[in-house]
């Protein structure tokens, strides 16, 4: 029997990753472009999985009510799959319902690896704008042999030439060299700073030397960002959050989360993954001069601004080193003394999308923290890290979600956790 390469597909339900699932002949498959409700025409590319098949959608037969013309004319279904710009794989959706299928993958990985039933609310940030658009103040773009650049088209290695980037806030758009070229450069980074200032970065290519290949220096560009009535100093190639609200929408939440009854500003509090300080100072501007609390951090140049960036609290300081590491050699070194002031403290955690993992959570919780407050960017790593947690006496307290990525099916979680 002939292989069928093309199928007509109902879809059923939202997955996590920015695909949607349907069934062909009982056999789970995952198409991007689409979303539950509607009936689509589909090529399978990917026969690899037992389980499984992945698809493209090529086709809508049957629209569901939700569906809009994409915010991205470079990401619509219109364009082949293999010209689709990727980065907005939710634009085809209306803003409110977007929400509501990030809520329904936060609920569904909680429920599945938690066993927690949670109604969480995926919350817009302040001064959105009416379709998700004009958010973004950080895009990286890929770079060809030709020196041209664009996005990768989805899950690819194929960059898209684009003359428009809608998620970007304007200043983003205004900065962003369309038209030229950089032959010899891996990418370039368009960033814009809360100022207004706009910087284009350009990455060079790995380059053979002996017989490894070696990515060249790159001299650093301090810029500032400001939070409030606060700025801090970073590296423009370092991290910062995307959203042009982000930054000040999770230090609200890391504030508001953090219990007050069982904070105490002079145990030995911590700030993992800290980056440049942000959270850190979250805490000190809501319990004051007071505060005691070390921020870690792997990146060096981070640790280095984050050392300024906490110089108003006396007891605040940056240690530049791996989180687990430090957690574990923190827990098995510590004074009698310390380990009390350890006992009495919050943890704030902001691990990268892959999480914290079963060794970061258990050196955590062997430190016996009065909560823990977990930033998260990924729902099924938090919904891992939420069952560790609780398996070490930590069960889930309270849960926000942030819309800080719309247009898109990444979301962040604020959740609090204590004993």
């Amino acid at each position: 029997m002939p292989q069928i390469d093309e199928v007509d597909l109902d879809i059923t339900n939202v997955a996590h990753g920015g695909v949607f699932v349907a069934r062909h002949e009982g056999r789970v498959v995952f198409v991007p472009d689409t979303m539950p409700g509607e009936r689509i025409r589909a090529r399978i590319t990917d026969r690899t999985h037992d389980s499984f098949w992945r698809a493209e959608a090529i086709e809508v037969l049957d629209a569901a009510p939700e569906r809009q013309d994409h915010v991205w004319s470079s990401a619509s279904i219109d364009r082949a799959p293999a010209q689709r710009a990727g980065g907005a794989e939710f634009g085809h959706i209306r803003i409110e319902h977007q929400r509501e299928l990030k809520r329904r993958v936060i609920a569904d990985a909680l429920q599945r690896m938690a066993k927690l039933d949670i109604d969480v609310v995926v919350e817009p940030v302040e001064d959105e704008t009416v379709d998700g658009t004009g958010w973004r103040t950080r895009v990286r773009l890929q770079v060809g042999r030709d020196g041209g650049f664009g996005p990768y088209a989805a899950r690819s290695h194929t960059i898209v030439p684009v003359t428009e980037l809608p998620l970007a806030t304007g200043q983003v758009g205004e900065t962003t060299p369309f038209g030229q070229t950089f032959a010899g450069a891996e990418s370039i980074d368009v960033i814009a700073t809360g100022s207004g200032a706009g910087h284009v970065l350009v990455n060079e290519a790995p380059v053979k030397r002996g017989k490894r290949f070696v990515r060249p220096r790159q001299r650093p560009v301090p810029i500032r960002e400001t939070v409030g009535d606060r700025e801090f100093r970073l590296d423009a190639r370092g991290f910062w959050q995307v959203h042009r609200q982000a930054a000040a929408t999770l230090t609200e939440a890391v504030q508001s989360a953090v219990d007050e009854a069982l904070f105490d500003p002079r145990a030995a509090n911590l700030d993992l993954y800290g980056g440049v300080g942000l959270l850190a100072a979250a805490l000190g501007d809501r319990f004051g001069s007071t505060l005691r609390i070390t921020s870690v951090e792997s990146d060096e140049a981070a640790t280095d601004n984050a050392a300024e960036n906490l110089a108003d609290w006396l007891g605040a300081s940056a240690v530049t080193e791996r989180v687990e590491r430090f957690v574990t050699r923190t827990a098995s070194e510590s004074s009698a003394a310390e380990r009390a002031r350890l006992r009495a403290a919050t943890v704030v955690l902001d691990p990268p999308r892959s999480g914290a993992g079963r060794a970061v959570v258990d050196a955590i919780a062997s430190l016996a923290p009065a909560q823990i407050v977990y930033v998260a960017c990924d729902p099924v790593a938090l919904a891992r890290d939420v069952a560790l947690f609780a398996e070490r006496g930590y069960p889930l307290r309270t849960l926000r979600a942030f819309d800080l990525f719309p247009n898109t099916h990444h979301v962040e979680a604020v959740a609090t956790l204590a004993p």
